[in-house]
């Protein structure tokens, strides 16, 4: 067998994909530019690090559902009427994970809200940090299914075992009693233990109309929710009726 073969058959077996796949044109590199054999080890095991931590990322982007993963480089910062942009692009260093607090995006329909929220996702990813995004009535959907099916202790898992749960568009549609519970079950598990990005077009003071008017039901999420918590207001109108209306 000869010694590149022999070398080859190691790499393979070791599962060192990168340097099996480039150890020959980094030995040329290493070669003309008379590298010492550890600066040519180093360069392989540089490139396998970055390729499974690139490998790393994409599980957890792949993990966290996003409908479409988003960046905060691909906001339209002039579209709404009204945005705090430092605060905003200061919510997406993550320290408000470090302290287990909320974030909450509030405005109407169509400015940016999941946008921003799916940007902080899409940064705690990127930071090492497992993520799930859902919307809140699929989350309670799922969890009223669960319960059923008399299995709503396992699939509460999938809501606090992430580190950051992004959860959007809560007050779009009323939510019964039921599901209420449901939703107060997981703000109230995560409460100082794992946050929360949220998204609403309904101002606190309308909270009730989202839980069937049930105000003790609601002081009781809005005070684990908002206890620890960063409120994000967006002002203006719908980005994507600007769109349809464009020529």
């Amino acid at each position: 067998m000869k010694q590149t073969d022999e070398l080859n058959s190691y790499l393979k077996d070791l599962m060192l994909t990168w340097p099996l796949e480039n150890h020959e044109a980094v030995a040329k590199q290493a070669a003309s530019e008379q590298w010492t054999h550890a600066q040519y080890l180093t360069r392989l095991m540089e490139g396998e690090h970055l390729r499974r931590r690139d490998n790393r990322i994409l599980r957890r982007i792949q993990a966290a559902h996003f409908p479409v993963a988003k960046t905060l480089d691909g906001f339209n910062w002039s579209w709404p009427k009204s945005i705090n942009r430092a605060q905003i692009q200061n919510l997406c260093r993550l320290q408000f994970m470090e302290q287990n607090a909320n974030v909450i995006f509030l405005g109407p329909v169509g400015v940016g809200k999941t946008h921003l929220a799916s940007a902080i996702g899409y940064a705690a990813c990127m930071e090492g940090h497992s993520v799930l995004f859902t919307s809140a009535v699929d989350m309670i959907n799922t969890l009223a299914a669960a319960q059923a099916a008399q299995r709503l202790k396992q699939e509460l898992k999938k809501y606090l075992s992430p580190r950051l749960l992004v959860l959007d568009e809560l007050g779009y549609l009323p939510i019964d009693k039921f599901g209420a519970d449901l939703l107060f079950q997981v703000i109230s598990a995560r409460y100082e233990r794992g946050p929360i990005v949220l998204t609403t077009n309904k101002a606190f003071k309308h909270w009730p109309a989202i839980f069937n008017n049930d105000s003790t039901l609601t002081a009781a999420v809005l005070d684990r929710l908002l206890h620890h918590a960063e409120t994000a207001v967006i002002e203006g109108s719908s980005y994507r009726m600007k769109e349809k209306s464009d020529p």
